[in-house]
């Protein structure tokens, strides 16, 4: 077995989505410190079981959200790789370092978190934190790189079906919004929950949208072959090759016809690049793709009444 050396173009990428990870991550963090923790509002996942105990408790919400996802990285090594693990590991120890370091900056000299919105504001802090934790979820995730916890559950479903990050993570998270109120029992609390668990839902769905779309490529190159065989390898994408005829020159051509996510786009324009600098690509946005890999038929088809199947020389040739 032949261990890829990584291009300098590789090193670039993965330098940029450390940076971008680390951006998010960054968000996230001050979103919590400046405004969720001092308002005592609660949401979902790790986090959110975190805020709930150090509310209870005092306990640190930075020593929960690390505790539970050392637990449930060792999942994400099975169902997601090594690469998102060790992603998704970084982010799980910086998180970690930066919820205790944003909270001792912005904490006053008694370890209380000031008001920065002043007395009465919880629900203007409830929006704005949501918002800037919408953000930096989104950015991280168009990084391809997650903060652990109900993100793990929602990037392993969503690696066998395409379903929405924002709405799986909210289905993740309905129970320990719900939990808070035996905390503080106070309804309104478990409605700010509610509303902030929308809102970064919403927002992390609008940032990571346009590289949910789906597209479609039509690639024209002397190396389609490697091409192909790149793109079913390094993408994980279906190539189909198709015959065609270039009209000028009245020669035969071969086209090949590739459906990725939008977020792929990038990497797949790499990847030809390295291996034919001077292919011809289209590349264009397409309303749905169905299929494996892609969004499920819904339709329901229609059954008709039951009857028994009809053999005949031990085949069976209807039912």
């Amino acid at each position: 077995m032949t261990l890829h050396k990584p291009t300098k173009a590789d090193i670039i990428a993965e330098i940029k989505d450390m940076f971008f990870i680390t951006l998010g991550l960054c968000c996230y963090a001050i979103a919590w410190a400046a405004f969720m923790l001092p308002y005592q509002i609660t949401t979902g996942g790790t986090t959110g079981i975190g805020a709930i105990i150090f509310y209870a408790t005092g306990f640190p919400i930075q020593t929960t959200y690390f505790i539970i996802n050392a637990i449930l990285i060792l999942f994400a090594i099975k169902f997601l790789g090594f690469k998102f693990t060790l992603r998704t590991s970084y982010s799980i120890v910086l998180l970690t370092f930066l919820l205790w370091w944003f909270q001792k900056l912005i904490n006053g000299e008694d370890g209380i978190p000031p008001l920065i919105l002043g007395e009465g504001q919880e629900f203007m802090a409830c929006i704005i934190g949501a918002v800037i934790c919408g953000f930096g979820l989104g950015i991280v995730f168009n990084a391809n790189g997650s903060t652990g916890g109900t993100d793990i559950i929602a990037a392993i479903v969503n690696k066998y079906k395409d379903v929405s990050l924002g709405r799986m993570i909210q289905i993740c998270d309905l129970i320990i919004i719900g939990s808070c109120y035996f905390v503080f029992y106070d309804l309104k609390r478990v409605i700010f929950g509610l509303v902030t668990l929308f809102i970064i839902g919403y927002v992390l769905d609008y940032v990571v949208n346009g590289a949910r779309q789906a597209v479609q490529f039509f690639i024209f190159s002397k190396e389609y072959k490697k091409i192909a065989d790149h793109i079913n390898k390094d993408t994980h994408r279906g190539v189909t090759v198709l015959d065609g005829t270039g009209w000028y020159k009245k020669q035969p051509v071969k086209v090949l016809v590739v459906m990725a996510y939008k977020k792929q786009s990038v990497e797949i324009f790499r990847l030809i690049k390295s291996i034919d600098p001077n292919a011809f690509v289209s590349q264009s946005a397409v309303i749905g793709v169905f299929g494996e890999g892609f969004n499920q038929i819904k339709a329901k088809v229609k059954k008709d009444n039951k009857q028994e199947p009809i053999v005949l020389d031990g085949q069976m040739i209807s039912e």
